[in-house]
């Protein structure tokens, strides 16, 4: 199977395991609410501490990926998700479950980081893209019809959390243990398309915010607003979610065809409009209707999202940069929606993330309607065998050996070597190996013959002139 067509697994589950605290927030702040003596507001604000300790991991760590090794670093998340998801599953103690969600959050904004590092150096990341929103979407969708079943408590969903942390982490045996293990030339230098990433992180950064701040408090408006109980609100997001599947899998397969201007445009305008539905819900159909179709459309705009910013740099970095801005947007989400909410009313702070969406699709759209000059190509660098070249010893007879009174060979002597060395075997066979006779030569003292006064010269054009008239007496013997 060719490298194009073979999908990534390893990548694919750390990516599911990294945004999946992401979207069980809803029900995690809801049994924090619940579950433990906070306020709506404090369960928010220990939502958002999650998603930005998550989103602070991907600013640090973005271009630290080649310089850890994404295996090591990938276990490390993993298994800082894993201590700290668990402890706040386990303690009723408010610090430990702030620094649990803290220890976590780090934990799957680190795996998130290497996933979205590796799937932006595959030839087609927008695919493995889909594939990773797909894998994270029926994880959450199995999830939230489970959690109901499991008891009130507020640790299930963290647990959640935190065993898809443990069941990925054998996987992370098959990344690569050092990126520069596959002796390939990366392209150095500064980021490329600054302009046009710096806008795309900022436009990204409010419209997770916008997303969010809804997501983190739906689960209340299902339960206050519309009057649910929890295990119709998680069976509306479920549904919501395997709608959200269907979504994907219509944007993998459409991928690049539609280009990425009209899904992150017209999407998010769409959004804009299921949002401001969604939070004036009343009843169950409302509430489903608004819920459903977000869940729809999020996952496909965000996929395109995703796949531009990897399409701007091959290291992954732009990846990495713009999946921080959207975590930090992300994290702001349940405390913006909390403050809202208790402040406007739900309807009110609907109609208020609507209006922040459709001001934030123009940059989008623009950035995503800019053409791309093609950027430097990976080129794997070959080692050439050089042939060893065999080096031939000229056999000498005995009787060439002709030692000089005055230390030199003159040239007779040349000319018998000359005439010998013709008759020689080695001169059809240069391969031939047949003793070495040395020729010894006197050497005499350097004091014994005093040098003349005109070899003390200053070096220049006189050494130079001395050096072309030893080679013309060379050539001459």
């Amino acid at each position: 199977m060719s490298a194009r067509t073979t999908t990534p697994w390893p990548l694919v589950a750390l990516f599911t395991a990294g945004y999946l605290a992401a979207y069980l927030l809803p029900t995690t702040v809801g049994r924090l609410d619940a579950g433990l003596p906070l306020s709506a507001t404090q369960a928010g604000a220990i939502g958002s501490v999650l998603l930005l300790s998550s989103a602070s991991a991907g600013f640090l760590l973005a271009s630290r990926v080649d310089r850890f090794g994404p295996r090591r670093l990938a276990r490390a998340g993993l298994l800082l998700a894993v201590a700290g998801y668990g402890t706040a599953a386990l303690s009723t103690a408010l610090p430990l479950v702030v620094a649990g969600a803290v220890v976590g959050g780090f934990g799957s904004g680190t795996a998130t980081t290497v996933a979205a590092t590796g799937i932006a150096g595959r030839r087609d990341p927008h695919r493995v893209t889909t594939m990773g929103l797909l894998g994270v979407s029926a994880l959450a969708g199995a999830l939230y019809l489970t959690i109901p079943h499991l008891g009130p408590a507020h640790g299930v969903p963290l647990a959640a959390i935190a065993v898809t942390a443990l069941l990925v982490l054998p996987l992370t045996g098959r990344l690569p243990a050092r990126p520069a293990a596959t002796r390939t030339v990366r392209p150095a230098g500064p980021l490329p398309y600054r302009r046009s990433g710096l806008l795309l992180a900022a436009a990204m950064l409010f419209w997770s915010l916008a997303q969010n701040s809804l997501w983190g408090v739906s689960g209340r408006i299902g339960l206050t607003q519309a009057g649910l109980g929890e295990v119709t609100v998680g069976a509306v997001f479920a549904v919501a979610l395997g709608a959200g599947l269907l979504g994907v899998v219509c944007a993998g397969i459409l991928g690049p065809r539609l280009g990425g201007a009209l899904p992150i445009g017209l999407g998010t305008v769409l959004i804009a409009g299921c949002i401001a539905l969604s939070a004036a819900a009343s009843d169950l159909t409302s509430f489903a209707t608004g819920e459903i179709a977000w869940n729809t459309l999020y996952p496909v705009v965000l996929s395109y999202v995703i796949g531009l910013a990897a399409s701007m740099d091959r290291r992954g970095r732009w990846a990495v940069l713009v999946g921080s801005a959207s975590s930090l947007g992300t994290a702001c989400g349940p405390l913006t929606g909390s403050l809202l909410s208790a402040r406007a009313g739900y309807p009110a702070m609907g109609l208020v993330l609507a209006a922040g969406l459709l001001l934030v699709t123009v940059p989008m759209t623009l950035v995503a309607r800019r053409p791309r000059r093609s950027q430097v190509v990976e080129i794997p660098v070959v080692e050439i065998p050089l042939a060893e070249i065999p080096v031939v010893d000229i056999p000498v007879p005995e009787t060439a050996a002709v030692e000089s009174t005055a230390g030199q060979v003159t040239g007779a002597d040349v000319a018998g070597l000359t005439d010998l060395l013709a008759d020689s075997p080695s001169a059809e066979d240069p391969f031939a190996r047949l003793p070495v006779v040395e020729i010894p030569v006197a050497v005499s003292p350097l004091d014994a013959v005093p040098a003349p006064r005109e070899a003390y010269g200053t070096a220049g054009p006189r050494h130079a002139g001395a050096a072309t008239a030893a080679a013309s007496a060379a050539e001459g013997l």
